[in-house]
């Protein structure tokens, strides 16, 4: 039985338990970090009183404010205890904060309950059936386009992703309908804590090395998270991956593959290149489903879009109407995200940082400027990610001409600045060993310095990374903008 009747699934009514029905003021803290950003975006549509800190400042929010729905996003930066007031019902925090932070032993001080941003996430789930994309790679593009094509058909979802919607300009809101889509990531087995009715499994690769130390400790957590998903929801899974299949073997629920194959229930073929993205006909149980068109670029994104349709046509949106949402997604922030050209320098700014999408990001851009010089900007996120994968990534970044490696972005991990600089520095030595110019940056703004110098006419600039990066992006493209008024 496919997806064993969702429709019907959609009028059960749900559990109210834990959840925060009663709570209205919520303090937000690493409010910057994706996910809790799309957090903030969704409380905010929901009419609560929202404030937030964060050690980082926003280049797009100056004044520590942001607007949403007519409502105001107070953003301190630091964090201090001050900032926990006795007028607030709960207290949400990024995992990667320490236990010592001043605002959460503050609030626990005065008996503020303090919640994981999963755990926040799950409670808000609870009123409402769940669709929660997992996979190591693509989570963010295929949960934004399932909510897109969900709200062009009328069912208005609430949507969480981890990255904001080119159209939407946000990457949490709320809508009216029964659904809600949210990004479910595996860092810390986090997507344990959301109530999942239906699920999906883009792809799993050994990813997060710092909690998941061996391959097999990863699948086992994405197992964990099929087995959850009850018997009467479902389970979407890339029928192209042998460790997804591997995984649907934990859960109860039935399982529905997409793919490439011909074993797939849902296939995509006669996969065609356009300018900004692909055309791809669809087939379900070897019946055609239809022609449909993405403004999202590589085949990687037309595996996101089939999971997409699938996902929506199993909620009962006929093919016209995904055909059309497709159509109104025009991608998400840091995405293979063409910013834009100046000088005859073109700028694509993107979050990959694990070694195949690294790969498929500069694949794509080699294949969208065919003959151009493709100079690569790339910032290791963690250490120990970068240790463990290095071979890796030194191969998939010496698919560009040319690669400056910044230190690493240490992230949840505590190192000197000698530390991530000196693996920069063995990182762009083995992209010299796979046959390609690489040298480091001592810290961003010098960066920005060399491409200022050096970026000649033609040339395709790639800002890539999952750390600061985009300082660099948004620095750069500033500078292009200003010389080009000039002129």
């Amino acid at each position: 039985m496919e997806f064993a009747d969702i429709r019907r699934s959609l009028r059960r009514p749900r559990s109210s338990q834990q959840g925060t029905a009663e709570w209205s003021a919520a303090h937000l803290v690493g409010v910057r970090g994706s996910g809790m950003a799309a957090l903030a975006e969704l409380l905010l549509d929901m009419g609560w009183r929202v404030t937030g800190s964060d050690l980082k400042a926003a280049p797009c929010v100056s004044d520590g404010r942001r607007s949403i729905g007519g409502r105001q996003l107070t953003i301190h930066q630091g964090h201090h205890a001050d900032l926990v007031t006795g007028n607030l019902d709960v207290v949400v925090y990024s995992q990667a904060l320490s236990a010592s932070n001043p605002e959460l032993r503050a609030a626990r001080a005065r008996g503020i309950p303090c919640l994981t941003y999963a755990a926040m996430l799950g409670r808000l789930m609870q009123t409402r059936t769940g669709i929660a994309i997992a996979g190591t790679h693509g989570k963010s593009t295929t949960a934004a386009l399932v909510g897109t094509i969900l709200e062009s058909a009328g069912l208005s979802p609430a949507v969480v992703v981890g990255a904001e919607s080119i159209v939407q300009r946000r990457s949490g809101w709320v809508g009216s309908g029964d659904l809600i889509v949210v990004e479910a990531c595996e860092f810390g087995r986090s997507f344990l804590e959301l109530p999942t009715s239906h699920g999906v499994i883009l792809g799993i690769e050994h990813d997060h090395v710092d909690c998941f130390p061996t391959t097999a400790a990863c699948e086992a957590a994405f197992s964990q998270f099929a087995e959850g998903i009850p018997d009467s929801g479902s389970l979407l899974i890339n029928g192209d991956c042998r460790s997804a299949n591997s995984a649907a073997d934990a859960t109860a629920a039935p399982v529905i593959t997409f793919g490439f194959s011909g074993a797939a229930h849902w296939r995509a073929r006669s996969v065609r290149s356009t300018r900004t993205g692909c055309v791809f006909r669809v087939l379900h149980r070897n019946q055609e489903f239809g022609e449909f068109q993405t403004s999202i670029p590589g085949r990687h994104n037309v595996a996101n879009a089939l999971a997409a349709i699938a996902t929506a046509a199993a909620l009962g949106v006929t093919a016209p109407r995904i055909r059309t949402g497709l159509a109104a997604f025009a991608g998400i922030r840091r995405r293979c995200e063409f910013v834009g050209t100046w000088r005859g320098v073109s700028l694509i700014d993107d979050y990959a940082h694990h070694p195949t999408a690294v790969r498929a990001t500069l694949t794509w851009v080699r294949q969208r400027f065919p003959g151009r010089h493709i100079w690569c900007v790339f910032e290791p996120h963690q250490i120990s990610r970068t240790r463990y994968m290095l071979d890796e990534l030194s191969s998939a970044l010496a698919v560009a001409d040319r690669v400056s490696v910044v230190p690493v972005f240490a992230a949840r991990e505590t190192a000197e600045s000698s530390d991530s600089a000196a693996l920069s520095s063995r990182l762009a030595r083995s992209i010299q060993a796979a046959g390609r110019p690489a040298g480091t940056e001592p810290a961003l703004d010098r960066a920005i310095t060399t491409l200022d110098d050096e970026a000649c006419a033609g040339d395709v600039i790639v800002i890539m990374g999952a750390g600061r990066i985009d300082q660099v992006r948004y620095e750069f493209s500033r500078r292009l903008q200003q010389n080009h008024s000039a002129q």
